[in-house]
């Protein structure tokens, strides 16, 4: 008890800047509007009056996530009412692709008060939280409200641990609280055991990001820009960049053009906020560029197009001959980004050195010769020109990349299983 009232005493110091980030104006984001106050237990009640199973994904990544899930627990419990929330406006975009088959609400934030508010307005049969999203006075009152709480694709890398290990005091709260945990490898099961959680509170599932299928639709729209973009030219992504990586992409995408001068390269910043900057750098390089939001049409002389849209990643990749995924070039600060989605398509991959957000996915891409990892511009021009030239290194990084994949499949099928219905 004593443990929480400090932990709200912190949280309620830090709450101006934590506010302040959330809802400062970031362009080309989302606008919260008057649901803001959501965030602070004013939660509108469900369109349903059956308890729902409440998920709970913190923004983008989880919410694609939550997407995937939803629609198989919907096969196999039709009539389960769902609510999703996030704490981001990008994750509730995300959702909003369910249409009716869930509700979204915002996450409120971590108050007594606000939680409370949530939970006498939406009622909830079951907690899912998605990977590792704990808050201690969201834990203890939906536990007290005699709510189960499952953790989801749960993982917890060895930095995570540790990080868990300063706040053991506060961890430890929570540890009664969680009903079970469905971890993504037994590394994460390891590291959860450490921190004192009872192993028959524990699973493993494997990755729910495994379970990816890519819709008709989006494979066709694909090929569809694959047409404006120039089906005969090479084209290659550079996804989900981060700033510092931006300017080793395009000085590997000009040491490419000397090679390759028809190449055309695909630029996705991570953060919308971003994306204007990331214009002016592409001019600044003197390289001929165009936006995806641009009403004017891709010729043979533009050598940039500039993926400044939300929510259309697996459309770009699937309009691409190679994929680099950023987060992966700037040292520890990222960790790497989501490398299976290129998989799914087909789309030999490369990746910077840094990746422990998905050492355990890397590790068998890795082992399997199924990614590439380049530490500098050079390089990536390097094995990028060669998977263009060598037509059966391309094929043999494809296959090997969509085997792992597909031999990884099923965790959402074990996850199911755990849902009370």
């Amino acid at each position: 008890m004593f443990v929480r009232i400090v932990y709200t005493f912190v949280l309620f110091l830090l709450s101006p800047y934590l506010l302040y980030r959330l809802y400062r104006k970031k362009t080309n984001h989302p606008k919260f509007g008057s649901r803001w106050k959501e965030h602070f237990g004013l939660t509108p009640p469900l369109k349903t009056k059956v308890s729902p199973l409440w998920i709970h994904a913190v923004s983008v990544g989880e919410s694609i996530l939550a997407v995937s899930l939803v629609k198989k627990i919907k096969q196999e419990f039709p009539e389960l009412p769902i609510v999703i929330t996030t704490t981001t406006s990008t994750g509730a975009a995300e959702i909003a692709k369910l249409g009716d088959l869930a509700e979204h609400r915002y996450m409120p934030i971590d108050f007594g008060f606000a939680v409370r508010g949530f939970l006498a307005s939406v009622h909830p049969k079951e907690m899912m939280i998605i990977e590792t999203e704990l808050w201690p006075n969201t834990i203890h009152y939906v536990s007290q409200a005699g709510i189960p709480i499952t953790i989801v694709n749960a993982r917890l890398s060895e930095k995570s641990y540790k990080n868990y290990q300063k706040i053991y005091p506060i961890f430890c709260q929570m540890i009664p609280a969680l009903t079970r945990i469905l971890c993504q490898t037994a590394a994460d099961r390891k590291h959860f055991l450490k921190l004192g959680i009872k192993p028959e509170k524990t699973e493993i599932t494997g990755s729910v990001k495994f379970d990816l299928t890519i819709p008709d639709t989006t494979v066709s729209a694909g090929k569809k820009l694959r047409e404006r973009l120039g089906e005969s030219r090479p084209v290659w992504i550079a996804a989900s960049t981060h700033q510092g990586e931006e300017e080793q992409i395009l000085q590997a995408h000009q040491l490419l053009l000397e090679k390759k001068p028809d190449s055309l390269l695909i630029l996705v910043p991570r953060h919308p906020e971003r994306f204007n900057l990331v214009y002016e750098l592409c001019k600044s390089r003197k390289l001929k560029t165009i936006r995806r939001t641009s009403q004017d049409n891709v010729t043979a002389e533009h050598q940039v197009y500039l993926g400044d849209t939300m929510g259309e990643m697996l459309l770009l990749l699937g309009a691409t001959d190679i994929c680099f995924m950023g987060g992966s070039l700037i040292g520890d600060k990222v960790g790497g980004h989501n490398i299976l989605e290129p998989a799914a398509l087909g789309v030999p991959t490369l990746t910077g050195p840094s990746f422990f957000n998905f050492k355990e996915i890397m590790d068998q891409f890795i082992k399997n010769e199924a990614i590439i990892i380049c530490s500098e511009p050079q390089d990536i021009a390097k094995q990028i020109i060669m998977l263009f030239d060598n037509h059966l290194l391309y094929k043999a990084h494809s296959e090997s990349a969509l085997h792992i994949l597909q031999k990884n499949q099923g965790a959402l099928k074990k996850t199911i299983q755990w849902i009370t219905g």
